[in-house]
Parts: structure tokens; sequence; C-alpha cells
């Protein structure tokens, strides 16, 4: 843990500001939520994620529908790569790029018509954003060798999977 050199007073309602270079730097939107701990004497304040809270059973929808459709299979939350099937475990906990964000805040869906390359697998990217009751909280994204409209279906039963458990967690 590094010192900004930044101190912040207490409100008398117990709230704290977080100055707006550390939540930038952070990637913090307003009204994001923020889980809090206690260690000794000290508060850490993390990014709340809600994939993160079903992390097994995202691993478990990749691995499972990437053997079944022979295609690959990545979930994300706001910031990097959370659950893949077993070929891309290594792609686990990458950072999106921009692009990737922007569809995530948009709450884009996004079709390649040509082969492209994310980190170092190449394929049609077919990439859908993943909505809760709230928000858009990450994207699920299949690399297929192929170009086949039936993977919009399964990105669709994939996405549905998720935001289902996202919402009885």
């Amino acid at each position: 843990m590094s010192s900004t050199g930044i101190t912040r007073k207490i409100d008398e309602l117990g709230r704290i500001v977080i100055p707006k270079e550390i939540r930038y730097n952070l990637g913090i939107r307003d009204g994001e939520p923020l889980e809090i701990f206690v260690n000794d004497d000290s508060i850490l304040i993390k990014k709340y994620s809600q994939i993160k809270n079903i992390n097994n059973i995202s691993s478990y929808i990749c691995e499972l529908m990437s053997e079944v459709l022979n295609i690959n299979i990545l979930i994300t939350d706001r910031e990097k790569i959370i659950a893949s099937n077993k070929n891309l475990l290594k792609l686990n906990n990458n950072l999106l790029d921009e692009s990737k964000k922007k569809l995530i805040d948009n709450r884009e869906t996004y079709i390649s018509n040509n082969k492209e390359k994310l980190f170092d697998i190449e394929g049609y990217l077919y990439m859908y954003p993943i909505i809760t009751t709230f928000d858009c909280c990450g994207l699920i994204i299949i690399i297929a060798n192929s170009k086949n409209e039936e993977y919009k279906k399964y990105a669709k039963i994939i996405q549905k999977l998720i935001e289902y458990q996202l919402d009885i967690a």
C-alpha cells in the first residue's frame, strides 16, 4: 500500500471524500459500490465486483459451454477478465482496454465481421454486456474460429445464466 500524501476530514455524517484523481486512477465511477474492510487500526476500501461473487459458477459456465460448443469464452467484470474456459486460463486477470470498457458503459453488443486478435487469441468476436437489475457489470466474450449466427443465441444463453446468478446472489 502506498501513501498518497492526501488527508481528508470526516464530516458530521461520517463521510469522507475520495479525491477525484484517486477515483479516476482506480476507475471508480459515481454511484459505484465499494467494500469496506477493517484490519486492526486500518480501513481498506475496495471496488466491489458482483461478478467476482459468482466466480465459480462463471468458470463452470465457461468450461461447460466451451466443451459443448467448441468455442473460447471469457467473462469479465468492469476491469478485467475474471473467468474463462481451461484453454484461456492464462488470460484471467488481464485488464480490459478502453474499447471494451466503453462497450460496458454503453451496454453495447459487438460482433466482428472479420477475424480479430484479442490478447493473443485470433477469431471472430462476439461481445455481450452483462446487465443486472442496477448496472452493466461486465462482458461475455466468445472467440470463435468461424462466423456463425448461432453464436449469438449461445451468448444470450450464457448472458441470461450469469445475470440470473447475479440477481439471486
